[in-house]
Protein backbone atom coordinates (compact mmCIF):
# COMPACT_ATOMS: atom_id res chain seq x y z
CA UNK A 1 0.00 0.00 0.00
CA UNK A 2 1.33 3.18 -0.82
CA UNK A 3 1.62 6.53 1.10
CA UNK A 4 -1.78 8.41 0.90
CA UNK A 5 -3.92 10.48 2.40
CA UNK A 6 -7.01 8.60 4.29
CA UNK A 7 -9.93 8.12 3.48
CA UNK A 8 -12.08 9.10 6.57
CA UNK A 9 -11.11 11.17 9.49
CA UNK A 10 -12.27 11.61 12.91
CA UNK A 11 -11.63 14.35 15.57
CA UNK A 12 -12.31 14.04 19.31
CA UNK A 13 -12.60 16.80 21.62
CA UNK A 14 -14.10 17.67 24.71
CA UNK A 15 -17.53 16.65 24.62
CA UNK A 16 -17.31 16.64 20.73
CA UNK A 17 -16.89 14.59 17.90
CA UNK A 18 -16.79 15.01 14.16
CA UNK A 19 -16.35 12.57 11.54
CA UNK A 20 -14.94 13.77 7.73
CA UNK A 21 -14.23 12.36 4.36
CA UNK A 22 -10.97 12.38 2.06
CA UNK A 23 -9.80 15.90 2.96
CA UNK A 24 -6.21 17.36 3.42
CA UNK A 25 -7.88 19.86 6.53
CA UNK A 26 -10.81 19.35 8.81
CA UNK A 27 -12.52 21.11 11.33
CA UNK A 28 -14.43 20.94 14.23
CA UNK A 29 -15.78 23.44 16.52
CA UNK A 30 -12.30 25.67 16.92
CA UNK A 31 -10.07 22.61 16.35
CA UNK A 32 -7.78 22.91 13.21
CA UNK A 33 -6.23 19.44 11.57
CA UNK A 34 -4.40 19.52 8.71
CA UNK A 35 -2.58 16.88 6.78
CA UNK A 36 0.53 17.36 4.26
CA UNK A 37 2.92 14.94 2.00
CA UNK A 38 6.51 15.47 2.02
CA UNK A 39 8.79 13.71 1.21
CA UNK A 40 7.42 10.64 1.57
CA UNK A 41 5.95 11.04 4.36
CA UNK A 42 2.25 12.59 5.76
CA UNK A 43 2.33 15.15 7.92
CA UNK A 44 -0.27 15.50 10.64
CA UNK A 45 -1.14 18.78 12.66
CA UNK A 46 -3.55 20.34 14.80
CA UNK A 47 -4.87 23.51 15.93
CA UNK A 48 -7.36 24.89 19.01
CA UNK A 49 -8.03 27.65 20.91
CA UNK A 50 -10.48 26.77 23.80
CA UNK A 51 -11.66 23.18 22.75
CA UNK A 52 -9.10 20.95 24.40
CA UNK A 53 -8.61 18.07 21.72
CA UNK A 54 -8.37 13.86 23.17
CA UNK A 55 -8.14 11.83 19.81
CA UNK A 56 -7.71 11.78 16.04
CA UNK A 57 -8.47 9.17 14.02
CA UNK A 58 -7.69 8.25 10.00
CA UNK A 59 -8.50 5.40 8.52
CA UNK A 60 -7.34 4.19 4.97
CA UNK A 61 -10.25 1.68 3.21
CA UNK A 62 -8.33 -0.90 1.32
CA UNK A 63 -8.73 -0.64 -2.94
CA UNK A 64 -9.06 -3.56 -4.76
CA UNK A 65 -5.45 -3.93 -5.73
CA UNK A 66 -4.46 -2.67 -2.11
CA UNK A 67 -6.46 -6.15 -0.15
CA UNK A 68 -4.38 -8.66 0.53
CA UNK A 69 -5.89 -11.71 -0.84
CA UNK A 70 -3.18 -14.22 0.65
CA UNK A 71 -2.73 -15.26 3.95
CA UNK A 72 -0.41 -13.06 5.98
CA UNK A 73 1.00 -12.69 9.39
CA UNK A 74 0.93 -9.58 11.68
CA UNK A 75 3.23 -7.99 13.74
CA UNK A 76 2.66 -5.29 16.21
CA UNK A 77 4.85 -3.33 18.72
CA UNK A 78 4.59 -2.58 22.17
CA UNK A 79 3.76 0.55 23.99
CA UNK A 80 7.27 0.28 26.04
CA UNK A 81 9.19 -2.86 26.48
CA UNK A 82 8.23 -6.35 25.86
CA UNK A 83 6.90 -9.13 28.02
CA UNK A 84 7.68 -12.18 26.11
CA UNK A 85 4.43 -11.94 24.42
CA UNK A 86 5.54 -10.56 20.95
CA UNK A 87 4.78 -12.28 17.90
CA UNK A 88 3.11 -12.78 14.74
CA UNK A 89 -0.25 -13.45 14.45
CA UNK A 90 -3.49 -13.65 12.45
CA UNK A 91 -5.29 -10.56 11.37
CA UNK A 92 -7.14 -9.59 14.84
CA UNK A 93 -9.29 -6.35 13.71
CA UNK A 94 -9.76 -5.27 16.79
CA UNK A 95 -5.85 -5.44 18.01
CA UNK A 96 -4.48 -2.33 18.59
CA UNK A 97 -0.68 -1.98 17.84
CA UNK A 98 1.40 0.94 19.13
CA UNK A 99 3.65 2.71 16.98
CA UNK A 100 4.06 0.48 14.18
CA UNK A 101 2.65 -2.82 12.52
CA UNK A 102 4.57 -5.03 9.20
CA UNK A 103 2.14 -7.72 7.50
CA UNK A 104 3.94 -10.45 5.72
CA UNK A 105 3.38 -13.11 3.56
CA UNK A 106 5.35 -16.34 3.65
CA UNK A 107 7.61 -17.36 6.40
CA UNK A 108 11.30 -16.31 6.97
CA UNK A 109 12.35 -20.11 7.77
CA UNK A 110 11.02 -22.03 4.90
CA UNK A 111 14.66 -20.07 3.34
CA UNK A 112 12.39 -18.98 -0.38
CA UNK A 113 12.40 -15.44 -0.93
CA UNK A 114 10.38 -15.23 -4.03
CA UNK A 115 7.38 -14.01 -3.83
CA UNK A 116 7.93 -12.35 -0.36
CA UNK A 117 5.90 -9.57 0.24
CA UNK A 118 6.15 -7.29 3.50
CA UNK A 119 4.22 -3.98 3.91
CA UNK A 120 5.12 -1.53 7.41
CA UNK A 121 3.39 0.92 8.57
CA UNK A 122 4.56 3.47 11.66
CA UNK A 123 5.41 6.74 12.89
CA UNK A 124 8.54 8.79 13.04
CA UNK A 125 9.99 8.31 16.25
CA UNK A 126 9.18 11.52 19.48
CA UNK A 127 6.00 12.08 17.53
CA UNK A 128 3.30 14.50 19.73
CA UNK A 129 1.09 12.01 20.10
CA UNK A 130 0.91 8.70 21.89
CA UNK A 131 0.07 6.17 18.21
CA UNK A 132 -1.64 2.96 17.66
CA UNK A 133 -3.14 1.06 14.56
CA UNK A 134 -5.10 -1.53 13.98
CA UNK A 135 -5.38 -3.52 10.79
CA UNK A 136 -8.61 -5.91 9.21
CA UNK A 137 -8.97 -7.48 5.74
CA UNK A 138 -10.76 -3.90 4.20
CA UNK A 139 -8.69 -1.18 6.07
CA UNK A 140 -5.62 0.61 8.17
CA UNK A 141 -6.97 2.79 11.24
CA UNK A 142 -4.31 4.69 12.99
CA UNK A 143 -5.58 6.12 16.06
CA UNK A 144 -3.28 9.67 17.33
CA UNK A 145 -4.18 9.77 21.57
CA UNK A 146 -3.03 13.26 22.09
CA UNK A 147 -4.09 13.48 25.05
CA UNK A 148 -2.60 15.32 28.51
CA UNK A 149 -2.30 12.01 30.77
CA UNK A 150 -6.39 11.23 30.68
CA UNK A 151 -7.91 14.87 29.74
CA UNK A 152 -7.73 16.81 26.46
CA UNK A 153 -4.60 18.51 25.66
CA UNK A 154 -5.13 22.41 25.90
CA UNK A 155 -3.51 23.95 23.01
CA UNK A 156 -3.93 27.53 23.42
CA UNK A 157 -3.93 28.54 20.00
CA UNK A 158 -0.67 26.54 19.07
CA UNK A 159 -0.21 24.62 16.54
CA UNK A 160 0.71 20.60 17.37
CA UNK A 161 2.95 18.84 15.20
CA UNK A 162 1.33 15.52 15.92
CA UNK A 163 3.21 12.90 14.02
CA UNK A 164 4.57 11.60 10.38
CA UNK A 165 3.50 8.60 9.07
CA UNK A 166 5.19 6.59 6.46
CA UNK A 167 4.19 3.27 5.05
CA UNK A 168 6.93 0.49 3.27
CA UNK A 169 6.91 -1.96 0.73
CA UNK A 170 9.84 -4.77 0.90
CA UNK A 171 10.02 -7.31 -1.84
CA UNK A 172 11.85 -10.55 -1.77
CA UNK A 173 13.41 -10.52 1.47
CA UNK A 174 12.70 -12.10 4.91
CA UNK A 175 10.30 -10.41 7.33
CA UNK A 176 12.86 -9.61 9.85
CA UNK A 177 14.99 -7.20 7.67
CA UNK A 178 11.93 -5.61 5.54
CA UNK A 179 10.88 -4.47 9.16
CA UNK A 180 14.44 -3.80 10.20
CA UNK A 181 14.86 -1.08 7.43
CA UNK A 182 11.97 0.19 7.93
CA UNK A 183 12.86 0.63 11.80
CA UNK A 184 15.70 2.24 10.19
CA UNK A 185 13.49 4.73 8.45
CA UNK A 186 11.15 5.93 11.05
CA UNK A 187 14.33 7.20 13.21
CA UNK A 188 17.44 9.29 11.53
CA UNK A 189 19.12 10.38 14.57
CA UNK A 190 19.66 7.84 16.74
CA UNK A 191 22.03 8.12 19.59
CA UNK A 192 25.18 5.93 19.27
CA UNK A 193 28.30 6.17 21.78
CA UNK A 194 31.71 6.01 20.51
CA UNK A 195 32.34 2.80 21.76
CA UNK A 196 30.56 -1.24 22.44
CA UNK A 197 28.33 -0.99 25.91
CA UNK A 198 28.83 -4.21 27.95
CA UNK A 199 29.65 -5.35 30.81
CA UNK A 200 27.86 -6.82 34.70
CA UNK A 201 25.03 -5.51 36.82
CA UNK A 202 24.57 -6.51 40.19
CA UNK A 203 20.66 -7.38 40.76
CA UNK A 204 19.95 -10.40 39.23
CA UNK A 205 22.30 -11.98 42.00
CA UNK A 206 22.01 -9.46 44.61
CA UNK A 207 18.60 -8.20 44.30
CA UNK A 208 19.24 -5.02 46.31
CA UNK A 209 21.39 -6.90 48.99
CA UNK A 210 24.51 -5.12 48.15
CA UNK A 211 27.55 -2.80 49.74
CA UNK A 212 30.72 -0.74 48.61
CA UNK A 213 32.49 -3.53 48.98
CA UNK A 214 30.44 -5.87 47.26
CA UNK A 215 30.50 -3.43 44.21
CA UNK A 216 34.38 -3.55 44.22
CA UNK A 217 34.43 -7.19 44.20
CA UNK A 218 32.23 -7.34 41.72
CA UNK A 219 33.70 -4.31 39.72
CA UNK A 220 37.44 -6.46 40.56
CA UNK A 221 35.81 -9.79 39.05
CA UNK A 222 34.47 -7.83 35.55
CA UNK A 223 37.75 -6.23 35.15
CA UNK A 224 39.56 -9.44 35.29
CA UNK A 225 37.29 -11.33 33.05
CA UNK A 226 38.23 -8.53 30.56
CA UNK A 227 41.67 -8.21 30.66
CA UNK A 228 43.74 -7.20 28.06
CA UNK A 229 40.48 -5.62 26.28
CA UNK A 230 40.78 -2.32 25.13
CA UNK A 231 37.27 -1.49 25.18
CA UNK A 232 36.57 -1.31 29.05
CA UNK A 233 33.31 -3.13 30.73
CA UNK A 234 30.42 -1.57 32.77
CA UNK A 235 29.81 -2.13 35.79
CA UNK A 236 26.49 -0.83 37.19
CA UNK A 237 25.03 -0.25 40.59
CA UNK A 238 21.62 -1.56 40.74
CA UNK A 239 18.87 -0.79 42.92
CA UNK A 240 19.43 -0.69 46.79
CA UNK A 241 22.31 1.73 46.96
CA UNK A 242 19.77 4.98 47.92
CA UNK A 243 18.47 5.32 51.25
CA UNK A 244 15.29 3.83 50.46
CA UNK A 245 14.38 1.21 48.01
CA UNK A 246 13.21 1.50 44.51
CA UNK A 247 12.44 4.99 45.86
CA UNK A 248 13.56 8.61 46.67
CA UNK A 249 15.70 10.79 47.18
CA UNK A 250 18.77 10.01 45.10
CA UNK A 251 21.18 13.08 46.97
CA UNK A 252 23.46 10.30 49.08
CA UNK A 253 23.90 6.85 49.33
CA UNK A 254 22.90 4.65 52.51
CA UNK A 255 24.79 3.69 55.66
CA UNK A 256 26.35 0.63 53.38
CA UNK A 257 27.32 3.17 50.54
CA UNK A 258 28.40 6.04 52.40
CA UNK A 259 30.61 7.60 50.10
CA UNK A 260 29.51 7.13 46.33
CA UNK A 261 32.00 9.60 45.28
CA UNK A 262 35.01 7.77 46.64
CA UNK A 263 32.95 4.40 45.32
CA UNK A 264 33.08 5.13 41.48
CA UNK A 265 36.55 6.17 41.77
CA UNK A 266 37.29 3.19 43.18
CA UNK A 267 35.88 1.22 40.24
CA UNK A 268 37.48 3.18 38.04
CA UNK A 269 40.97 2.29 39.62
CA UNK A 270 40.07 -1.15 39.04
CA UNK A 271 39.42 -0.85 35.48
CA UNK A 272 35.96 -0.75 35.02
CA UNK A 273 33.49 1.98 33.97
CA UNK A 274 31.04 3.07 36.82
CA UNK A 275 27.06 2.86 36.37
CA UNK A 276 24.05 3.36 38.32
CA UNK A 277 20.78 2.87 38.63
CA UNK A 278 18.16 5.37 39.55
CA UNK A 279 14.01 6.18 39.63
CA UNK A 280 13.50 9.87 39.46
CA UNK A 281 10.21 10.48 39.63
CA UNK A 282 9.50 7.98 42.87
CA UNK A 283 8.88 9.78 45.92
CA UNK A 284 6.89 7.76 48.05
CA UNK A 285 8.18 8.38 51.00
CA UNK A 286 8.17 12.03 50.93
CA UNK A 287 11.50 12.44 51.63
CA UNK A 288 12.83 14.72 49.13
CA UNK A 289 14.05 17.70 49.81
CA UNK A 290 12.17 20.70 48.18
CA UNK A 291 9.29 18.98 46.53
CA UNK A 292 6.44 20.99 46.64
CA UNK A 293 2.86 19.85 46.61
CA UNK A 294 2.35 21.25 42.96
CA UNK A 295 5.40 18.42 42.26
CA UNK A 296 3.44 15.80 42.75
CA UNK A 297 1.09 14.02 40.14
CA UNK A 298 -2.47 14.65 40.72
CA UNK A 299 -2.90 10.61 39.37
CA UNK A 300 -1.02 9.64 42.48
CA UNK A 301 1.09 12.12 44.88
CA UNK A 302 3.52 9.18 45.34
CA UNK A 303 5.38 10.25 41.71
CA UNK A 304 6.91 13.57 40.81
CA UNK A 305 4.86 15.18 37.84
CA UNK A 306 7.91 15.34 34.69
CA UNK A 307 5.52 17.94 33.13
CA UNK A 308 6.47 20.64 36.29
CA UNK A 309 9.49 22.65 35.90
CA UNK A 310 10.74 22.48 39.27
CA UNK A 311 10.82 18.80 38.62
CA UNK A 312 12.66 18.73 35.58
CA UNK A 313 15.12 20.64 37.46
CA UNK A 314 15.23 18.25 40.31
CA UNK A 315 15.97 15.54 37.79
CA UNK A 316 18.75 17.72 36.04
CA UNK A 317 20.65 18.37 39.32
CA UNK A 318 19.98 14.82 40.42
CA UNK A 319 21.70 13.87 37.17
CA UNK A 320 24.19 16.30 37.44
CA UNK A 321 25.47 15.55 40.91
CA UNK A 322 25.53 11.38 39.81
CA UNK A 323 27.70 12.50 36.66
CA UNK A 324 29.82 15.77 38.12
CA UNK A 325 29.92 15.24 41.44
CA UNK A 326 30.12 11.51 41.39
CA UNK A 327 31.73 10.66 38.58
CA UNK A 328 29.20 7.87 36.84
CA UNK A 329 29.70 7.67 33.53
CA UNK A 330 26.07 5.64 32.84
CA UNK A 331 22.98 6.16 34.54
CA UNK A 332 20.07 3.69 33.77
CA UNK A 333 16.96 5.37 34.41
CA UNK A 334 14.09 3.13 35.63
CA UNK A 335 10.37 2.73 35.96
CA UNK A 336 8.84 5.94 34.20
CA UNK A 337 6.33 4.89 32.10
CA UNK A 338 4.83 2.79 35.31
CA UNK A 339 5.09 6.37 37.20
CA UNK A 340 4.10 8.66 34.76
CA UNK A 341 1.07 6.51 33.86
CA UNK A 342 0.02 4.10 36.39
CA UNK A 343 0.09 0.95 34.59
CA UNK A 344 2.62 -1.71 32.84
CA UNK A 345 2.17 -1.63 29.17
CA UNK A 346 1.23 -5.07 28.92
CA UNK A 347 -1.49 -4.70 30.55
CA UNK A 348 -2.87 -1.73 28.15
CA UNK A 349 -4.35 -3.26 25.32
CA UNK A 350 -5.70 0.12 23.66
CA UNK A 351 -4.27 3.65 25.07
CA UNK A 352 -1.89 3.86 27.82
CA UNK A 353 -3.66 5.44 30.71
CA UNK A 354 -7.19 5.61 31.87
CA UNK A 355 -9.13 8.61 31.45
CA UNK A 356 -10.03 11.72 34.27
CA UNK A 357 -6.68 12.90 35.28
CA UNK A 358 -4.36 15.62 33.85
CA UNK A 359 -0.76 17.02 34.31
CA UNK A 360 0.20 20.36 35.76
CA UNK A 361 0.96 21.36 31.98
CA UNK A 362 -2.03 20.96 30.81
CA UNK A 363 -0.39 22.55 27.15
CA UNK A 364 1.13 19.93 26.04
CA UNK A 365 0.44 16.15 25.30
CA UNK A 366 1.46 12.98 27.27
CA UNK A 367 3.82 12.21 24.43
CA UNK A 368 5.22 15.77 24.38
CA UNK A 369 6.04 15.31 28.54
CA UNK A 370 7.70 12.19 28.41
CA UNK A 371 9.85 12.96 25.47
CA UNK A 372 10.43 16.65 27.37
CA UNK A 373 11.73 13.97 30.59
CA UNK A 374 13.97 11.85 28.35
CA UNK A 375 15.50 15.28 26.87
CA UNK A 376 16.04 16.74 30.54
CA UNK A 377 18.19 13.60 31.56
CA UNK A 378 19.79 13.52 28.33
CA UNK A 379 21.27 17.23 28.39
CA UNK A 380 21.97 17.42 32.05
CA UNK A 381 24.29 14.08 31.61
CA UNK A 382 26.23 15.59 29.24
CA UNK A 383 27.66 14.11 26.04
CA UNK A 384 30.06 11.75 27.70
CA UNK A 385 27.69 10.01 29.93
CA UNK A 386 26.03 6.88 28.55
CA UNK A 387 22.25 6.71 29.16
CA UNK A 388 20.12 3.41 29.48
CA UNK A 389 16.75 3.54 29.33
CA UNK A 390 14.77 1.29 31.03
CA UNK A 391 10.75 1.06 31.28
CA UNK A 392 11.07 3.88 29.07
CA UNK A 393 8.80 4.22 25.66
CA UNK A 394 11.41 3.30 22.75
CA UNK A 395 9.17 4.93 20.42
CA UNK A 396 10.23 8.29 22.53
CA UNK A 397 13.34 7.28 23.68
CA UNK A 398 14.91 6.72 20.33
CA UNK A 399 17.60 9.80 20.02
CA UNK A 400 17.28 10.35 23.76
CA UNK A 401 19.01 7.12 25.47
CA UNK A 402 22.50 5.47 23.98
CA UNK A 403 20.81 1.76 24.78
CA UNK A 404 17.66 0.87 26.27
CA UNK A 405 16.20 -2.31 28.13
CA UNK A 406 13.61 -3.63 25.75
CA UNK A 407 12.16 -6.19 27.56
CA UNK A 408 10.67 -7.11 30.88
CA UNK A 409 13.41 -8.77 33.57
CA UNK A 410 15.36 -11.66 33.01
CA UNK A 411 15.71 -13.96 36.28
CA UNK A 412 18.83 -15.37 38.65
CA UNK A 413 16.22 -17.33 40.29
CA UNK A 414 14.56 -19.21 37.59
CA UNK A 415 15.27 -20.19 34.17
CA UNK A 416 11.41 -20.15 33.19
CA UNK A 417 11.50 -16.50 32.89
CA UNK A 418 14.25 -15.95 31.81
CA UNK A 419 13.58 -18.24 28.83
CA UNK A 420 9.99 -16.36 28.60
CA UNK A 421 11.46 -12.62 28.31
CA UNK A 422 14.86 -13.07 27.04
CA UNK A 423 14.78 -15.03 23.50
CA UNK A 424 11.95 -13.54 22.70
CA UNK A 425 12.51 -9.74 23.74
CA UNK A 426 16.41 -10.67 21.80
CA UNK A 427 14.73 -11.43 18.71
CA UNK A 428 11.60 -8.97 18.48
CA UNK A 429 13.32 -5.68 19.22
CA UNK A 430 16.46 -6.73 17.68
CA UNK A 431 14.24 -4.61 15.23
CA UNK A 432 14.97 -1.43 17.50
CA UNK A 433 18.98 -2.41 17.65
CA UNK A 434 21.17 0.51 15.50
CA UNK A 435 18.00 1.46 14.26
CA UNK A 436 16.44 3.33 17.55
CA UNK A 437 19.62 2.28 19.99
CA UNK A 438 21.42 -0.23 21.23
CA UNK A 439 18.70 -2.46 22.35
CA UNK A 440 19.32 -4.51 25.74
CA UNK A 441 17.59 -7.56 25.99
CA UNK A 442 18.90 -7.62 29.92
CA UNK A 443 21.49 -9.67 31.48
CA UNK A 444 22.23 -13.06 32.06
CA UNK A 445 22.03 -13.79 35.75
CA UNK A 446 24.32 -16.31 37.00
CA UNK A 447 23.36 -17.95 40.79
CA UNK A 448 23.31 -21.35 41.84
CA UNK A 449 19.39 -21.23 41.33
CA UNK A 450 19.72 -21.42 37.51
CA UNK A 451 21.64 -24.56 35.97
CA UNK A 452 24.49 -23.29 34.21
CA UNK A 453 23.14 -25.38 31.12
CA UNK A 454 20.60 -23.17 30.30
CA UNK A 455 21.78 -20.24 31.20
CA UNK A 456 24.88 -21.26 28.65
CA UNK A 457 22.81 -20.70 25.75
CA UNK A 458 21.92 -17.45 26.62
CA UNK A 459 25.06 -16.27 27.03
CA UNK A 460 26.45 -17.45 23.80
CA UNK A 461 22.92 -16.37 22.08
CA UNK A 462 23.41 -12.58 24.09
CA UNK A 463 27.35 -12.24 23.07
CA UNK A 464 26.47 -13.30 19.56
CA UNK A 465 23.99 -10.91 18.76
CA UNK A 466 25.71 -8.11 17.64
CA UNK A 467 23.73 -6.22 20.60
CA UNK A 468 24.93 -5.40 24.74
CA UNK A 469 25.53 -7.98 27.04
CA UNK A 470 25.28 -7.73 30.63
CA UNK A 471 25.83 -10.36 32.88
CA UNK A 472 24.87 -10.67 37.25
CA UNK A 473 27.51 -12.82 38.19
CA UNK A 474 27.47 -14.48 41.79
CA UNK A 475 30.48 -14.44 43.01
CA UNK A 476 31.60 -17.95 43.56
CA UNK A 477 28.63 -19.58 40.97
CA UNK A 478 30.87 -20.66 38.24
CA UNK A 479 33.60 -23.26 37.69
CA UNK A 480 37.07 -22.13 36.29
CA UNK A 481 35.48 -23.55 33.02
CA UNK A 482 32.45 -21.26 33.17
CA UNK A 483 34.90 -18.26 33.64
CA UNK A 484 36.63 -18.93 30.62
CA UNK A 485 33.13 -19.01 28.67
CA UNK A 486 32.50 -15.88 30.20
CA UNK A 487 35.62 -14.56 29.90
CA UNK A 488 34.92 -15.22 25.97
CA UNK A 489 31.64 -13.66 25.90
CA UNK A 490 32.73 -10.80 27.20
CA UNK A 491 35.95 -10.43 24.67
CA UNK A 492 33.19 -10.86 22.29
CA UNK A 493 30.72 -7.97 23.26
CA UNK A 494 33.24 -5.90 23.66
CA UNK A 495 33.60 -5.37 19.45
CA UNK A 496 29.69 -6.46 18.88
CA UNK A 497 31.42 -7.52 15.37
CA UNK A 498 28.43 -10.99 14.95
CA UNK A 499 25.01 -10.36 13.19
CA UNK A 500 22.48 -12.42 14.22
CA UNK A 501 18.67 -12.97 12.47
CA UNK A 502 15.85 -14.64 14.25
CA UNK A 503 14.98 -17.27 11.72
CA UNK A 504 11.75 -19.14 13.11
CA UNK A 505 10.07 -16.22 14.68
CA UNK A 506 7.20 -15.90 12.59
CA UNK A 507 6.38 -19.71 13.82
CA UNK A 508 6.70 -19.15 17.58
CA UNK A 509 7.41 -16.74 20.47
CA UNK A 510 10.54 -18.14 21.50
CA UNK A 511 12.80 -18.65 18.77
CA UNK A 512 15.47 -21.10 18.47
CA UNK A 513 16.56 -21.13 15.20
CA UNK A 514 18.83 -18.47 13.81
CA UNK A 515 21.74 -17.10 11.28
CA UNK A 516 24.63 -16.21 13.01
CA UNK A 517 26.98 -14.79 10.85
CA UNK A 518 25.65 -16.13 7.98
CA UNK A 519 25.21 -19.58 8.87
CA UNK A 520 22.11 -21.47 10.81
CA UNK A 521 22.31 -22.39 14.67
CA UNK A 522 20.57 -23.67 16.87
CA UNK A 523 19.33 -22.88 21.01
CA UNK A 524 18.21 -24.87 22.97
CA UNK A 525 15.82 -23.09 25.72
CA UNK A 526 13.57 -25.54 26.40
CA UNK A 527 14.45 -27.54 29.27
CA UNK A 528 13.57 -31.70 29.38
CA UNK A 529 10.87 -31.37 31.40
CA UNK A 530 9.05 -28.44 29.29
CA UNK A 531 8.22 -25.37 29.51
CA UNK A 532 6.38 -24.17 33.14
CA UNK A 533 3.50 -22.47 31.41
CA UNK A 534 1.55 -23.87 34.78
CA UNK A 535 2.57 -24.37 38.56
CA UNK A 536 0.67 -26.49 40.99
Amino acid sequence: MKLRYPDVTDIYGEDAHGTFGAAVAAALKDIRLRLRESEGRLLVSAFACETPLRYIRLRWNFTAEESRGEPVRVLGDEWERGYGTMEWRAVVPERCMPWAFSVSNGSDADGVLTGRFTECFGVRVRPAALCFWQYDPCGVTLWLDVRNGGSGVRLNGRELDVCEIMFGEYRETTAFRAVHSFYGMLCGDPLEADHRIYGSNNWYYAYGESSHNDILNDARLVSGLCAGLENRPYMVIDDGWQPNRTDGPWDRGNERFPDMKALAEGMKALGVRPGIWIRYLADSRRETPGVLPEHRLPRDGQYLDPSHPGVLEKVKADTRRIVNDWGFSLIKHDFSTYDIFGDWGVWRTTTLTDDGWHFFDRTKTSAEIVAGFYRAIREAAGKDTVILGCNVIGHLAAGLVHLNRTGDDTSGREWERTRRMGPNTLAFRMLHDKTFYAADADCVGITEHVPWTQNREWLKALSASGTPLFVSCKPGALDEAGLEELRAAFARASVQADTLEPVDWMETTCPGLWRLNGRLVKFNWIPAAGAEGFKP
